[in-house]
């Protein structure tokens, strides 16, 4: 049996410099370089890395490169052997406590590195989240089901509507509230979706996730896990939200609306935001305060309505200038049965893909528009392009978000493929993916240098 490379990763420049010192990875070394000394384990490096630095896990549980030509010495004080598993307890059941249902569809919501081989072990089964994160036992009894496990960017139809499907039947088998741990990457799609095909929920229905990962000490995902775990069980909206941190600290967390919320930052753990509303709730390990009163209510009875179909053949495309033509015929030829514009400014696009819209129309394409705005409405009568665009059969969605548009076209289209069916069900609201109007504080930008915004964030932001 081959032995394990003690250097693995490590290649070129950096592999001489470590095997002088006889350092290896995963162990616990001082490190004495031209900038200061540092202390840590050495952790490997794949194989696309380049050759000039070793990467340290430092005590803060941060990582940090160091360039290996100005490393003086390098002194191992010990080596990680063992595992670094989740202590797995019983997780306790309490008759007075409500039971959730937390369902799993990939990430690891808690988790641990192992030193040995450098794997992210995840925690999922009751005795393992107790065991990572012991508060929820104060919170509620803990049922765990794994549907599957893939990244976020993987989830499609097929899990949606597996998804859906087990919320109806833990709702049925009486789950006071269901969690889903879900990748943040395409969360706000899974939110959407499964807006629509589990409607009038007499429970909440929360998805949650984390920014960072749990071996991390900024993670956000047991504050997460611990703020979705209460609204489930004892939160009073019986509706599908999206958990999320609320500002960058873990003071609070927020719930939005499924059908009104996108990631807008690709790393700080605050990233979900409301969009041209405001969020349903602010959310803690401890309580749930709704900001808003327009809410579905928490029943006691065990009804809900799960439809869960979905056509996949839908696309989703953001206008650009001079896009040419052939894009929206390609689509057409290859039997697309939906499109979704994300249009500029109130819903327009140029003149040069009328004809191939016209076109898709007349062959039973649904086209609709939306506006890569992000807020506000597609306002079709108010200009030239807008109303020639009608005319050619596009339907305009008022406020709804691009990506919500397609995900319930792809469900409305399960169910009718007739032109002027899907766009009545289209603009008839589910569940808050149109709005009358936008509320004067639905459109919120912190633009940084402004006095007034600086004396703000002096003032309150944390």
């Amino acid at each position: 049996m081959t032995s394990p490379d003690p250097l693995k990763g490590y290649r070129g420049r950096a592999r001489e410099v470590l095997k002088s010192h006889q350092a290896r990875v995963w162990a616990d070394v001082e490190i004495e370089t031209e900038d200061g000394v540092f202390e840590g384990i050495v952790l490997p490096r794949s194989e696309q890395a380049d050759d000039r630095h070793m990467v340290l896990k430092l005590s803060t549980g941060y990582n940090v490169g160091i360039a290996v030509d100005r490393i003086r010495t390098v002194r191992e004080k010990g080596f990680r052997e063992a595992h670094y598993k989740i202590p797995e307890k019983e997780f306790p059941f309490d008759p007075a406590k409500p039971n959730v249902t937390l369902l799993g569809t990939g990430g690891t919501i808690a988790s641990r590195l192992d030193y040995r081989t450098g794997a992210v072990i995840p925690a999922f089964t009751p005795g393992e989240l107790y065991g990572a994160v012991p508060e929820l036992a104060d919170i509620a009894n803990l049922k765990t089901i794994k549907l599957f496990g893939v990244f976020s960017e993987n989830m499609g139809p097929n899990e949606y509507i597996t998804t859906a499907k087990a919320i109806g039947a833990e709702i049925e088998a009486g789950a006071a509230g269901i969690v889903i741990g879900h990748g943040t990457d395409t969360m706000h799609h899974t939110a959407a979706v499964l807006t629509f095909m589990v409607q009038s929920s007499p429970v909440p229905i929360v998805m949650v996730g984390s920014q960072r990962s749990s071996d991390r000490p900024s993670s956000d995902a047991a504050f997460n896990l611990q703020c979705a775990v209460n609204t489930a069980a004892r939160g009073p909206i019986a509706e599908v939200m999206v958990c999320m941190f609320g500002p960058t600290s873990d003071s609070y967390n927020l719930l939005h609306r499924g059908t009104r919320v996108r990631k807008m930052h690709s790393s700080y753990r605050s990233t979900f935001r409301t969009l041209s509303d405001i969020p349903m709730a602010t959310c803690t390990p401890n309580e749930v305060k709704p900001l808003r009163q327009d809410y579905k209510r928490r029943r006691d009875d065990r009804n809900v309505k799960v439809d869960a179909v979905f056509d996949d053949r839908v696309a989703i495309v953001y206008y650009y200038p001079a896009m040419k033509p052939d894009i929206i015929s390609s689509l057409v030829d290859n039997g697309y049965k939906g499109i979704v514009i994300a249009g500029t400014g109130l819903g327009h696009v140029n003149k040069p893909l009328y004809e191939p819209l016209r076109e898709a129309c007349k062959k039973g394409v649904s086209v609709m528009m939306t506006v890569q705005t992000m807020w506000g409405y597609a306002q079709m009568y108010v200009y030239d392009t807008g109303r020639d665009l009608m005319e050619l059969g596009c339907v305009p969605c008022a406020n709804m978000l691009p990506e919500v548009a397609y995900i319930k076209l792809g469900w409305v289209l399960a169910h009718t493929q007739d032109r002027a069916e899907v766009a009545k069900m289209m603009i008839a609201p589910v569940n808050g993916e149109i709005t009358e109007r936008e509320p004067p504080d639905g459109y919120l930008v912190f633009q940084g240098g402004l006095p007034e915004v600086e004396e703000f964030l002096k003032r309150g932001w944390r």
